[in-house]
C-alpha cells in the first residue's frame, strides 16, 4: 500500500514547514488530489492517524479535495476534461492527450498555531 509513503512524505513536509515557520501545532492539513493519479482518499485517511502518530501532525485533520483530471489535446489544442489517463479527446478522436492536471497530490495549505 503506496499510500503509507505518500503519508510518510506529507508528514516530513509538515516537520520541514515547522522548521521553517516554529508553529507549536498544526490543526488542519489539506492536500490536493489528482483524480487521475494513483492514490486512494479512503487509504490515505485509514493510514493518516497511524502514520502522524508521535509527530507534529499528531491529531491534525486531514481533508482532502480531489483535483479533476484535465488534458490538452496535441491535435487539436483544445483542454479537455479527463476520465481517464489513456482516454481519446472527447472533440476528435485524438488518441494523444497531454495530462495537464490531475495526476499529482500536494499539499496545498496548512492550518497552524
Amino acid at each position: 500500500m503506496h499510500e503509507v509513503s505518500l503519508i510518510e512524505s506529507v508528514v516530513a513536509i509538515v516537520a520541514e514547514e515547522r522548521t521553517r515557520q516554529a508553529f507549536s501545532r498544526v490543526r488542519v492539513i489539506r492536500l490536493h488530489l489528482g483524480a487521475l493519479g494513483h492514490a486512494e482518499p479512503e487509504a490515505l485517511r485509514f493510514c493518516f492517524d497511524a502514520v502522524a502518530s508521535g509527530t507534529i501532525a499528531e491529531g491534525a485533520q486531514l481533508m482532502i479535495e480531489m483535483i479533476p483530471g484535465e488534458g490538452r489535446c496535441s491535435a487539436c489544442h483544445q483542454r479537455v476534461a479527463m476520465q481517464d489517463r489513456f482516454a481519446a479527446c472527447p472533440l476528435c478522436g485524438n488518441p494523444q492527450l497531454l495530462m495537464i492536471a490531475g495526476g499529482d497530490m500536494r499539499v496545498a495549505e496548512l492550518e497552524v498555531e
